[in-house]
């Protein structure tokens, strides 16, 4: 049977993921497609739904114990990131805001950034939306909106990957692809091996796989589509090494010294050698 390989319906994702959706990896394992956003597939990566699967960074804290991460696939935000904006530069604190999931890696750095707030969950595609109604008074912004905010008429009030590379040194990470471990070193070996081809190729061929992109960039015309892509599918996607390690153990640990998770996980990670660390 294919393995089950959930991603997000976004465009950096269909591009990283083209070339295993076309079948243009020889040798590479079968895998059935499953689409949906990130806050879901945060949530079915809890009940280990998929063999491989895109999380949050976030979420990938509490289910740890069954699954690996991938070091291939990820997206960081190396001096940027999902964004607060708001209609005026105003003090949030016991505010409320929008934001996309509190499962999200987002909503962790937006509460690192600022512990006081009142989170109001909404679908991440109408996180502005609330604030032009007066639903709520800033969004935490993911995906494309970080590119097009201003043009509802919204002022930016914190870059939370410039904050928190201004704060660490390190890119923010976003968020990855998680693994089942029961599914044993051969396998994991493969799968790693698979999505880091799938990566190369898109980053190789580039036309195509933007082509395919774009049918899932929500508006975006080419240029500003593949800005976008560049952001997040890049040489930290391709493998996010000691340095991507080092940011996800210190996301995590700062997560549970602030009291968002409930303790820092024991985060395993898997290369093409299968084999975890």
């Amino acid at each position: 049977m294919p393995l089950t390989l959930a991603h997000s319906p976004d465009s950096d994702d269909a591009f990283m993921f083209h070339a295993l959706a076309t079948g243009a990896i020889p040798g590479a394992l079968e895998y059935r497609h499953v689409l949906s956003d990130i806050e879901t597939l945060n949530r079915e990566a809890e009940k280990g739904t998929y063999d491989v699967t895109a999380v949050s960074f976030h979420g990938y804290a509490a289910v740890a114990d069954r699954y690996a991460l991938l070091t291939t696939g990820a997206s960081f935000g190396d001096g940027y990131g999902p964004t607060i904006v708001a209609k005026s530069k105003a003090d949030l604190r016991g505010k409320r805001i929008a934001v996309p999931g509190l499962r999200t890696t987002a909503y962790l750095a937006a509460r690192l950034w600022l512990p006081e707030f009142e989170a109001v969950v909404t679908p991440f595609d109408r996180v502005t939306d609330r604030v032009l109604e007066g639903a709520a008074d800033a969004a935490l912004v993911i995906h494309e909106g970080q590119l097009t905010y201003r043009e509802k008429g919204l002022d930016l009030v914190v870059d939370l990957g410039a904050w928190w590379k201004e704060k660490t040194g390190l890119p923010l990470p976003l968020g990855g692809n998680a693994v089942r471990r029961a599914l044993g070193p051969g396998t994991l070996a493969r799968i790693a091996k698979d999505l880091r081809a799938s990566v190369e190729h898109g980053l190789a061929h580039r036309g195509a796989a933007l082509d395919h992109a774009l049918s899932f960039a929500r508006g975006l015309e080419r240029d500003r589509a593949d800005r976008f892509v560049s952001m997040y599918v890049n040489h930290w996607t391709v493998d996010f090494g000691p340095v991507g390690r080092e940011a996800i153990r210190r996301l995590l640990a700062d997560g549970a010294r602030a009291g968002v998770l409930p303790n820092p996980p024991d985060v395993r990670f898997v290369g093409p050698d299968g084999k975890e660390a």
